[in-house]
């Protein structure tokens, strides 16, 4: 039996979607976000990490190939409630791997412990130190999972002293009539030190129930595959062992949120008018997810799935982007939305993303564009260089 986590959203939130829109008056106080995990069962044996191990996951999408490790950016991840574990399950999952120790901070918020949300923390946390081992990781723990709370938190990740160019956040909620007013929180935000900042969010709803804040067109919306690897050894570090993908799970059209211009092109055949989601996705399946290590709930290992997976995935590999970007003289992505449909409309576009296709239907994944997958995955070892060079 698939376990999913999360915590029931708020009577607010749902009545934001089944409530004529004149008669909504949506608290945002009650609106409550869920994080985008899921396990298939306990770990049988939380001694042994299982799924698919950081380097196989770097070698099957390309990030062994990228020549930058996140050195000088910094990546926030919002998550809600307290994990006292956090730092040590960090430090011991780093060291098996060894892969740190990376250079992690945790920004407490929060007095309450838990909630089924310091299973997201220890994912958020420890595959960014995987996949950006250089770059300064920064947990903010928000208060609770009130969407005020998460958005609170969402501000500080980016502002002094922590100064985030990248902000992930592995949850979300049921759309709602007032959501268009919050996304200043994610509209052209520039961090303390001046520099834009790119949100990515998960979009953990089901086929055709899309989640805010994975719908605001100013964040990079992101959905999930199952990855099948080519082979589990590489025989050389910069060998890559993509096998296959399929869909797991989809995205669907905006009840309030405008499509944006650059998406135009992309979503025509769904709408001309909504936003669509997700725009991008990567590896989310339980079956074939990732090795966590969390000791507050789990007492070890864990392997994970869920949409949280790839939304960490996507803002770790920002994080790689926006320090090649530095290096050369740029600034930091602003928002990367608009600069991936410029991939998707380029000559470029298979080469740099896999296309996921087959099947037919609302969230099935079809050739170019789709409500299930978005534009595709990534092949890291590609997409990098235009992302790079984008004037942004």
């Amino acid at each position: 039996m698939e376990r999913h986590l999360f915590s029931w959203i708020g009577m607010s939130a749902l009545l934001a979607v089944t409530l004529p829109v004149m008669a909504q008056a949506p608290d945002i106080q009650h609106m409550r976000a869920h994080p985008s995990i899921h396990i298939v069962n306990a770990p049988a044996t939380p001694n042994t990490p299982t799924g698919i191990l950081p380097y196989q996951y770097k070698a099957a999408y390309g990030f062994n190939q990228i020549p930058n490790q996140g050195a000088g950016m910094t990546i926030a991840l919002v998550d809600a409630y307290k994990d006292p574990n956090v730092v040590s399950d960090l430090a011991f999952y780093a060291n098996y791997f060894r892969i740190g120790p990376c250079n992690f901070t945790v920004v407490d918020l929060a007095t309450v412990e838990g909630q089924g949300w310091d299973l997201e923390e220890s994912l958020d946390v420890q595959q960014a130190c995987a996949l950006a081992p250089q770059a300064n990781i920064v947990l903010v723990e928000a208060a609770s999972d009130s969407l005020t709370d998460l958005l609170d938190a969402v501000a500080v990740a980016s502002a002094a002293p922590y100064n985030a160019s990248v902000v992930s956040m592995g949850w979300g909620g049921a759309e709602f009539s007032g959501e268009l007013a919050d996304d200043s929180y994610f509209c052209n935000i520039v961090n303390g030190i001046g520099q834009p900042v790119t949100f990515v969010a998960s979009e953990g709803g089901s086929c055709g129930t899309p989640t805010y804040p994975a719908t605001s067109s100013c964040v990079v919306a992101v959905g999930g595959t199952a990855l099948t690897l080519s082979t589990t050894t590489p025989s050389t570090p910069l060998q890559i062992i993509y096998g296959s993908q399929t869909a797991y799970g989809g995205g669907g059209l905006s009840l309030y949120e405008a499509q944006p211009l650059w998406q135009n092109t992309a979503c025509s055949q769904y709408s001309t008018t909504a936003r669509c989601v997700p725009d991008v996705s990567a590896d989310a399946s339980p079956a074939t997810g990732v090795p966590v290590y969390d000791t507050y709930s789990y007492g070890g290992w864990v392997q994970v799935g869920g949409i949280s997976v790839p939304t960490v995935d996507w803002a770790s590999f920002f994080t790689l982007v926006n320090s090649l970007r530095v290096i050369h003289n740029m600034s930091p992505l602003s928002q990367a939305g608009p600069d991936l449909y410029t991939v998707y409309n380029s000559s470029n576009y298979l080469t740099d993303f896999h296309d996921i296709t087959g099947g037919s239907g609302l969230c099935q994944a079809v050739p170019g564009y789709d409500l299930a997958t978005g534009i595709g995955t990534y092949q890291a070892n590609h997409l990098y260089s235009p992302l790079v060079a984008d004037p942004n």
